[in-house]
């Protein structure tokens, strides 16, 4: 349980999406998830929001982080960070794979729509 392979994101249901869940409770944490994931060139997370604080590492690739009203670009060796409740969308803007590793403050990691309704993901968190 200490020492966890990291897992080849799979394709979702999200259009364009493979993710991988590295670690959550399900392997014991109490108060983190880590995600992986890889988008497809010219794709998007839904808009959404989570109820604890979320940092996504670029790990390849480039995007387009949209919350607050603006739209903020970056790419590889950039970091998002993303305090609880914030409402935010991000597109991959590139044309490779965005790849992203992802770090939440609870787990499981409710994810809603930013109108408050849970928005249901085809992966565990």
């Amino acid at each position: 349980m200490y020492v966890l392979e990291q897992s080849t994101p799979q394709l979702t249901g999200l259009p364009g999406m493979a993710h991988a869940t590295w670690a959550s409770q399900t392997e014991g944490l109490q108060q983190l998830s880590v995600w992986r994931q890889r988008m497809a060139p010219g794709t998007a997370t839904p808009p959404h929001v989570h109820d604890c604080d979320e940092v996504v590492f670029c790990l390849a690739g480039s995007g387009e982080l949209h919350v607050d009203g603006q739209s903020l670009s970056f790419d590889a060796d950039r970091l998002l960070v993303l305090p609880r409740g914030r409402p935010h969308q991000i597109f991959n803007t590139g044309s490779v794979p965005l790849e992203t590793l992802a770090v939440f403050g609870q787990t499981p990691a409710p994810t809603r729509w930013p109108d408050g309704r849970e928005l249901p993901l085809p992966w565990r968190s």
